[in-house]
């Protein structure tokens, strides 16, 4: 039972609202102005506060305010006849537990009192979170498990040599921070680290961002630009999902890697990189050599050391430190404090599937930060949010690459016209020609 003030210039809804909350077990105080509000709350401390927007000596919103400049673990349930949006957003800006609405919905009240005090309890019975060695560090790999300490390991005796690197994983696992801990950690490592994600640039476009481009080379290229390998120098150059390379240039970048010679798109001068390789991808590089998708030779020259990231699912026993680790990062870049875990989250993060990996995990958390009405994440809002989250497709913690963006774009613009590929490719706005070559590249059919 709570301590529980009410604010409200209406006799009627005080008095209702007192016998309800009385009878309820909980102590009721009343006072029908901000002034005489405020003094209650100053000589009693409620844990609860039902408090009405608009006052005849003051605007609840500023009481609110007041009462969470003194104590910001009291839950303040605004309540209004006015329901606007701006009034709703302000309330919750300025750290209301909740927003309802008159007439008065009993079932409302009581559930809306019932899950602060809930809030209030298990935030008095739940230690405040352990310490985290360098918590602020988003450049720290967390892991205890067997797997990840083979991979410390691993990325110490890299550490010392340029030896190019291939980094296998699923989507989300970590695999570019792995990179940038390798790299920061090399006797290079005040030399630049560059990334190219190859599935995120047009395939006519990702030899000239690789190798650059002299001016003129082709229609649109004003000035010579510089490749990625170029504005490596003598750092490292990350290729992200290596195995979207088109075919037609993994020939040429199997040449840089086999000479460390290469010449921009459209130029005549032999160019030099001693710059460290390092690729990363989702892929089974394996299975698309055997299917012809992916060279032989280039598969055997980037794995000169494989490093194998498991998922999320296989090291489940640092789920615990990777959540401690993500709530202190989610704390300091949106500012907040939610620094307790009801008993029972860890378990239940643990019998999530995690098809988005450890990626996945920080968006969880980050949600159920903002969801969190108080410093503690309860386990009921974390089961809603990966019950949720486990009937949408993986996509939703997948980084999409724009082929994928494409494919989709197209196969729904085709659907739109029933298949009329001359209506699809007007509504494109591409040529029907290329429309036809973009179904036959992605392999397309009616559904």
């Amino acid at each position: 039972m709570a301590d529980i003030l009410i604010v409200d210039d209406e006799p009627s809804i005080l008095e209702s609202l007192e016998m309800f909350l009385t009878e309820k077990g909980h102590s009721v105080y009343k006072a029908v102005t901000g002034k005489g509000g405020f003094e209650l709350f100053i000589e009693y401390k409620p844990r609860v506060v039902i408090l009405d927007i608009r006052l005849p000596d003051s605007d609840g919103l500023d009481l609110l305010k007041k009462i969470q400049k003194i104590e910001n673990k009291t839950k303040v349930i605004m309540m209004t006849a006015f329901q606007d949006m701006e009034t709703t957003i302000e309330a919750m800006k300025r750290g209301a537990y909740d927003y309802i609405h008159k007439p008065l919905d009993i079932d409302q009240v009581e559930k809306a009192v019932n899950g602060a005090i809930h809030i209030l309890e298990v935030d008095q019975e739940t230690p405040l979170l352990k310490e985290v060695k360098n918590p602020l560090n988003t450049g720290v790999i967390i892991g205890k498990s067997d797997k990840m300490r083979e991979i410390f390991k691993t990325i110490g005796l890299l550490c010392q040599n340029r030896a190019t690197v291939l980094i296998q994983g699923e989507t989300g696992t970590g695999k570019e921070l792995i990179a940038r801990v390798i790299h920061r950690n090399s006797l290079f490592d005040r030399e630049p680290f560059i990334t190219l994600d190859c599935s995120a640039v047009v395939e006519t476009l990702l030899e000239s961002e690789l190798f650059g481009h002299e001016k003129g080379a082709f229609t649109g290229a004003g000035h010579t630009k510089q490749g990625r390998i170029e504005l490596a120098g003598g750092g490292t150059l990350f290729l992200d999902e290596i195995g979207e390379l088109p075919f037609s240039l993994q020939g040429k970048f199997l040449g840089f890697l086999q000479r460390r010679e290469y010449m921009r798109v459209g130029g005549q001068k032999i160019l030099q990189s001693n710059c460290r390789i390092m690729a990363a991808t989702h892929r089974d590089l394996t299975s698309l050599v055997q299917k012809g998708q992916f060279r032989e030779d280039l598969y055997f020259r980037l794995r000169v050391v494989n490093v194998r990231v498991p998922p999320l699912r296989e090291k489940l026993e640092d789920l615990s430190d990777l959540t401690h680790h993500f709530l202190k990062k989610i704390n300091h870049d949106l500012d907040t404090s939610v620094s307790k875990l009801q008993h029972g989250v860890i378990e239940r993060l643990k019998v999530h599937p995690w098809n988005g990996n450890v990626r996945e995990l920080e968006n969880i958390l980050v949600e159920a930060v903002v969801r969190a009405n108080g410093p503690v994440i309860m386990l009921e809002d974390i089961d809603r949010i990966l019950t949720s989250s486990h009937s949408l497709p993986e996509i939703e913690y997948t980084r999409l690459s724009l082929q994928n963006v494409e494919k989709e774009h197209i196969k729904k613009a085709l659907a739109r016209v029933d298949w009329n590929r001359t209506r699809a490719a007007k509504t494109l706005g591409i040529s029907l020609p290329t429309l036809r070559k973009k179904i036959k590249k992605y392999n397309i059919t009616p559904s």
